[in-house]
């Protein structure tokens, strides 16, 4: 029922930014049928069904080094609206499945291509995880405290942010624009050029010349004492957002701190003084005992949650933002659309799982389809 109900995407196994950017589509409604390894990988979780971005998929078992294989795959492709692969520049063409081929196929197929470094560059063919593709944008070295190394931001702002929603977005316009035209088009995904457009606020205050090219020393990297975190009482944090004014004098009125002597909450030379006597404030009570403290509508302190936490939070709740399949608590889709509602219909399947029912639906003859039950490759 989701708005991209309809649309049929091929999704390459590939890991990270791939199928996140593949599950945002199958939660709004896409068709995106897997087609996995012949044999199983092993991606670290105890059970398929905690594989959270593989979820609302049916698979298929193909061995891409198999020309047979592969042909099945271009069959799929004449069938699809859209096809994903994370491979390394290079790798498709060699496969036989690169968008020469599919296009020549299905001239109407959007080929999402999702890498780190992007399909040239003298990176192009350089492994790589999140913290490196991200530590060309300059956002790894914007983050963190200045007298430790940056912290890894987890995946957020590279392999998920910078890479998989861009690829998704990026799906999501050319296949508007393949309505109209009739044609399809390469989509270039790559994980730095994503997190080095996330970092446009910054470029641009850095160029304005209001932000300061020092780790922690400015307003949303945690430099101003306005803006970030803070421990309480009882070795929990809560976080501040009181950067505007108004927000900053119902906090000082409410709570009574006393900053006597400091003039100008900007000034950064005020900074470590302001920060010490926040962090003295904080340190009288719990932070449970803060957030019920903070109950206002302009009171912009809350509870920082752990990932336990995170599922009773009343927001949390209320929002339905957890949806619960087959025995797991998963993180809702989003956004949310008031008449094609996304939804999780189906756990992240085994490899093969559902295969047979889909190649039924995407077009496949029953001798093939029996054929390829017959080797394993279907469930």
């Amino acid at each position: 029922m989701g708005p991209l109900s309809g649309v049929k995407i091929v999704e390459l196994f590939c890991i990270g930014p791939g199928p996140f950017a593949a599950m945002q589509l199958s939660d709004m409604g896409a068709d995106v049928l897997l087609v996995d390894r012949p044999v199983e990988q092993n991606l670290g979780y105890p059970d398929h069904r905690y594989r959270y971005m593989y979820r609302n998929r049916r698979s298929v078992r193909f061995d891409l080094k198999n020309e047979q294989h592969v042909e099945h795959v271009l069959q799929l492709v004449e069938e699809a609206d859209g096809l994903i692969e994370g491979f390394r520049p290079g790798v498709a063409e060699r496969l036989g499945l690169g968008p020469d081929v599919c296009l020549e196929r299905n001239p109407r197929l959007v080929y999402g291509r999702m890498t780190g470094w992007g399909q040239e560059g003298p990176n192009a063919q350089r492994a790589g995880f999140d913290a490196n593709f991200i530590s060309a944008s300059g956002a790894l070295w914007a983050i963190g405290d200045p007298d430790r190394p940056p912290p890894p931001p987890l995946i957020l702002a590279g392999d998920l942010g910078g890479g998989g929603m861009y690829l998704a977005m990026g799906m999501i316009a050319a296949l508007y624009e393949a309505q109209r035209s009739g044609e399809g088009q390469v989509v270039d995904a790559a994980i730095a050029d994503g997190a080095l457009n996330l970092m446009s606020y910054v470029f641009g205050n850095h160029d304005g010349g209001t932000w300061v090219n020092e780790r922690g020393a400015n307003v949303v990297d945690g430099g101003d004492w306005r803006y970030g975190s803070y421990r309480c009482k009882d070795d929990k944090f809560v976080s501040i957002a009181l950067l505007q004014a108004k927000f900053l004098r119902a906090f000082v009125h409410k709570t009574g701190i006393d900053f006597s002597g400091l003039v100008d909450p900007g000034d950064r030379e005020l900074w470590p003084e302001y920060r010490r006597r926040m962090e003295q404030l904080f340190a009288s009570r719990t932070r449970d005992e803060w957030t019920e403290f903070f109950d206002g509508p302009d009171d912009n302190v809350h509870p920082v949650l752990d990932l336990v936490e995170a599922h009773d939070s009343p927001q949390n709740r209320d929002r339905d933002a957890f949806v619960e399949v087959e025995g797991t608590q998963q993180p809702a889709p989003a956004p949310r659309f008031s008449r094609t509602a996304s939804e999780v219909a189906r756990p992240a399947p085994r490899p093969g799982e559902g295969g047979a029912d889909a190649l039924v639906e995407w077009g496949f003859d029953q001798a093939t389809i029996d054929s390829l039950a017959d080797q394993g490759l279907l469930n």
